[in-house]
């Protein structure tokens, strides 16, 4: 066999060792003009032209040769046998020929791992591990097409110093697993190998016949290597999106007026979770802020980030500060964090008796409301960069949401493609918005659904629907609004007193509850009097869960809880409300001036 020939067809890395076990093979005699012309150039025999062990390449000679000197032929390598070269590789290696692939040679790599084999005989009998491992119909393509072929990692379960037949066992994963005879585990070898199956000449000097060299690489440390990376991999997602889950609420907060549902599903098993997050919050006086949010990047780093910012919102959204600043006291706390980390973010909140959203929005993608008719409208600017970048001063939008109306926050994982324009995406979600029907849960699925998100998305993906139900018959009834304009001087407080008392006899209160209304009524309107400014407004409202009480006013200057010296005139009236009611609050708003309010539960069976 012509060890030039079957070398050349080898995969570029396995020719170079099989020609690194070549040199390494003392060549045969050389004629007698090399011999002189070797010793005329005072090159030791055997290692013409530098080829053979501790030979310098001429390259790197101290002096080079003279201009005359004649040129040193390089020795030929068809002396090499097989036993030569393949005998001292130590991947393992197998000649076979014909159409039963008859055993030819397999070296002594091979015949220490699988055993000797006999010269002659057929593969499928002779060689059982090869067919175990699919690699004798590889081998029939390799002889008809003339073409190598590899498989990769294959997985090989050997028995110490064992001779008897090979078994199929199970095969883990995607490898393939071959056990030549029953052992304790501490006999078993394990190994992963690369098979190439080169076409080859057999036989040249009785007449030619075609046949494969099986040519096995281990891969064991690689295979076990990149094993280990994704465990590590696995590891560090299953603990990021534990996390994740963790930080994103466990149930979301109900309004007495919307209906919400969120849906988080994190990205496919081969990618890293994200940092997205959404949250529902319960303001006070029947107002709800509702915020979603994307930190960019990758793994816990990400998602520790989101728990951080997250925290930081429920925090600013207890001072009921417009969600611009809230915004801005965001974007200020996420360069401190991580100067080198972003977010886009929305916050809105929704008042259900101006009946609108008001909502401010640091580089996320935009809200889409659809109005009772159907209609889906995308809320407009204004629209900042992302929370971390510092230098901006965010500003609010507001967009209606009243009586039978519906939003949607989202993230880009649910409308971005690889493939397609983002605004193809948001487009294709306006369309499944305005025809998806149901619960917000229902909606939720349905819109992730629709726009082709599955198990297998490769990127993290967050939904937050809300309904501000219209709501007739029954419950309707639940649901109902006063108010007062508070014109002249002192003597609006009896003029409110009345209004509540009034109100509160006809929405069939107890009478407790009604006497409790008519005092906080009259704490708060008297402390307006007091220390605010024209124009002044009461205001009532029922739920089906609780009554609140809020009077405006055109003073900014929010009051706070004091305790009252005993020679004190005043400064009791908000302590009073806090002992009272079952909660108390104010807030500055938005055309200038306050609003302060309480809250009464309702008892239990009053709706």
């Amino acid at each position: 066999m012509n060890f030039t020939r079957w070398s050349a067809r080898l995969p570029g890395t396995q020719r170079r060792a099989a020609a690194r076990a070549g040199r390494s093979t003392p060549p045969p005699p050389q004629p007698a003009t090399a011999a002189a012309a070797g010793a005329a150039s005072g090159t030791p025999p055997g290692t013409a032209s530098g080829i053979g062990p501790g030979a310098v390449p001429a390259a790197r000679a101290e002096s080079p040769p003279p201009a005359d000197a004649e040129p040193v032929p390089v020795p030929s390598l068809d002396g090499l046998s097989v036993h030569d070269v393949l005998g001292k590789v130590p991947a393992l290696a197998a000649v076979v020929y014909g159409p039963d692939h008859r055993i030819a040679y397999v070296n002594d790599a091979y015949a220490a791992l699988f055993g000797p084999r006999p010269p002659g005989a057929p593969a499928r009998t002779a060689l059982p591990e090869l067919e175990a491992l699919g690699l004798v119909p590889l081998m029939d393509q390799v002889l008809r097409s003339g073409k190598p072929r590899t498989v990769k990692s294959r997985r090989v379960t050997v028995p110490a110093a064992t001779e008897r037949p090979a078994t199929t066992a199970p095969a883990p994963a995607t490898a393939t697993a071959v056990t030549l005879a029953p052992a304790d585990a501490d006999q078993v070898r394990h190994g992963y190998y690369t098979f190439t199956c080169s076409p080859i000449d057999v036989g040249e000097a009785t007449g030619a016949q075609r046949g494969v060299l099986v040519f096995a690489a281990d891969v064991t440390d690689q295979v076990e290597a990149a094993e280990r990376l994704r465990a590590s991999e696995r590891r560090q997602r299953e603990a990021a999106v534990t996390l994740q889950r963790s930080l994103l609420p466990q149930e979301l907060e109900q309004p007495d007026d919307l209906r919400v549902a969120a849906t988080y599903q994190p990205g496919g098993k081969d990618t890293a979770v994200g940092g997205d997050w959404y949250d529902v919050i319960t303001l006070g006086a029947g107002r709800t802020a509702l915020v979603i949010g994307d930190v960019m990047g990758r793994g816990v780093r990400a998602a520790a980030v989101m728990g951080q910012l997250r925290t930081a919102v429920r925090a600013y959204a207890r001072l009921d500060l417009p969600p611009h600043e809230v915004l801005q006291l965001l974007d200020g706390l996420a360069a401190e964090i991580d100067a080198t980390q972003i977010a886009t973010c929305v916050y809105a909140v929704h008042d259900p008796n101006e009946g609108r959203l008001v909502y401010a929005s640091a580089g996320h993608l935009p809200i889409l409301v659809r109005d009772p008719d159907g209609t889906v409208r995308r809320a407009a600017e204004p629209t900042g960069p992302p929370l971390g970048t510092g230098g901006w001063l965010h500003t609010s939008g507001t967009m209606p949401l009243g009586p039978g109306s519906s939003a949607v926050l989202y993230t880009d994982g649910l409308v971005e493609r690889r493939d397609e324009d983002i605004d193809e995406g948001v487009a294709a979600l306006e369309r499944a918005f305005a025809g998806a029907t149901g619960s917000p849960q229902v909606m939720c699925d349905r819109l992730i659904r629709a726009l082709g998100v599955t198990q297998e998305h490769d990127d993290d993906v967050a939904v937050l629907v809300l309904q501000h139900p219209a709501r007739t018959g029954h419950d309707a009834e639940l649901f109902h609004n006063a108010a007062l304009e508070l014109l002249g001087g002192v003597e609006a407080a009896p003029r409110a007193r009345a209004f509540a008392s009034g109100v509160l006899a006809s929405w069939r209160f107890p009478t407790d509850l009604r006497d409790l209304g008519v005092l906080a009524t009259s704490e708060l309107v008297a402390n307006s009097l007091q220390h605010g400014t024209p124009p002044m407004r009461l205001r009532l409202r029922r739920t089906d869960r609780r009554l609140i009480i809020e009077v405006t006013d055109g003073d900014d200057h929010l009051p706070r809880r004091r305790r009252a010296e005993p020679a004190d005139e005043a400064g009791r009236g908000i302590s009073i409300i806090a002992t009272i009611a079952s909660s108390w609050g104010s807030r500055r708003t938005p055309g200038g001036g306050k609003a302060v309010w309480c809250e009464f539960a309702l008892p239990a069976g009053h709706a």
